[in-house]
């Protein structure tokens, strides 16, 4: 018997993880053996005149690379990502790669789980483009790419909508005409859900407890922010409803408005129906309030005596606060109170603003706590608060990775 024929076969353990978006793909490649990561990078500006590649790879004398030049379509993005890997040993050619696990913005109600893709699932995928214009094409395109590439490999898809599907249909529906809701496929989805699930069992873990004991808000802040209220494991309310405008106030989209605000801008201002769109989800919310959509920047605006800024922290925060009321009142009973996300992880004046007053709920936070800086799940509420506030640093990519390892991690 050779050497060759004796060794062992190569136990495929490592899973990578696309999130293709409409000019840019995210990726890392992990390690499902110990959730090591062991690269991450990015492939922006695709169909530009000039596209940017940023490659980290996370093994021992790597150097992180960055370069630019033209990537003229998402083809091209994911075989420069597959050249970046193989510089570093870690091809998408090898033994070792287990699946591709893909972000996958809407699943509708369909996809409740990470779900092996077919062509029967990316038409189902395709079908849900007009409650999903903006992600799943690109979603779509990714998956369509990484199987062109390794169409002999397992291609998982994770649904950001997934984790909300068990919301009751009290939560999910809107109070509009059934029949229209149904035929138009209208009704309150969710997203972010990769990220409210992975956050609602830490929170758990954080408190020593099942995730099937606690009761959890999970606060998702980053440009685009939703909150949930996740009852034992399981969701039963989230912010965001059709698409990822309603809800929270975010850097560029509004939230909730009242619907008739459509119809006035219409009618009054003489808008066209794009032209709204366009004004609700990318010149609303912070940017539209002061003109910016960074919390640092609206913090030191505010420090400086800026009154634009400050009201539109202010009418974030109200917002915020809001969700935080009304799905105490959805839970009955609240064991934690989870921030997560760029702006949830890193702005403490928002951590203590959102939470202040509401002592008569149990709701505190302790100044100290509150402004260390840490990438670790921590507590930042006081001993004494009968709600625990905490910090937990989310984590979709594992998220993904791990959902994606768990379908068909072992397969022969």
């Amino acid at each position: 018997m050779t050497s060759i024929e004796s060794a062992a076969p190569v136990k495929a353990t490592r899973v990578l993880v696309l999130n293709s978006g409409s000019s840019s793909v995210k990726y890392q490649l992990l390690d499902m053996r110990d959730s090591s990561r062991l690269a991450v990078g990015l492939v922006e500006r695709i169909g530009e005149e000039t596209s940017r590649i940023k490659h980290t790879p996370l093994t021992d004398g790597a150097d992180e690379r960055e370069r630019e030049e033209p990537i003229a379509d998402h083809e091209a993005a994911l075989k420069a990502v597959s050249a970046e890997l193989a510089a570093d040993g870690l091809g998408l050619d090898s033994p070792e790669l287990a699946a591709i696990g893909h972000r996958v913005v809407h699943g509708g109600l369909k996809f409740s789980a990470p779900t092996v893709i077919t062509d029967e699932v990316l038409a189902e995928i395709q079908r849900l483009v007009p409650v999903a214009p903006l992600h799943n094409p690109a979603n779509i395109t990714g998956i369509r790419t990484a199987q062109a590439l390794r169409p002999d490999l397992p291609q998982v898809a994770v649904f950001d909508t997934a984790f909300h599907t068990t919301m009751p249909e009290s939560a999910a529906r809107y109070a509009i005409d059934v029949a229209t809701a149904d035929e138009h496929r209208v009704r309150r989805y969710g997203f972010h859900g990769t990220s409210h699930a992975y956050v609602s069992r830490e929170t758990a873990k954080l408190l020593g407890k099942a995730p099937e004991d606690v009761n959890v808000i999970v606060l998702h802040l980053g440009n685009g922010a939703s909150a949930s209220a996740v009852r034992g494991g399981k969701c039963v309310d989230t912010s965001m409803g059709l698409t990822p405008l309603e809800g929270l106030v975010m850097g560029t989209r509004s939230g909730d408005v009242d619907p008739a605000v459509v119809f006035h801008l219409a009618r009054v201002g003489g808008m066209s129906i794009d032209e709204v769109d366009a004004l609700l989800n990318k010149k609303s919310g912070l940017i539209g309030l002061c003109g910016d959509n960074d919390m640092r920047v609206i913090r030191r605006r505010i420090d400086e005596g800026d009154a634009a800024a400050a009201l539109a922290f202010d009418i974030y925060i109200h917002r915020l606060k809001k969700y935080i009321g009304a799905y105490y009142a959805v839970l009955g009973r609240v064991d934690a109170v989870a921030f997560t996300a760029g702006v949830g992880e890193n702005a403490a004046p928002v951590r203590e603003a959102a939470v202040a007053g509401l002592e008569e709920l149990g709701l505190a936070v302790d100044g100290e706590l509150n402004s260390v800086r840490s990438d670790e799940a921590r507590l930042i509420s006081p001993g004494y608060s009968r709600v625990a506030v905490a910090v937990v640093p989310t984590d979709e990519e594992l998220e993904i990775a791990q959902q994606t390892y768990a379908l068909v991690g072992n397969r022969p």
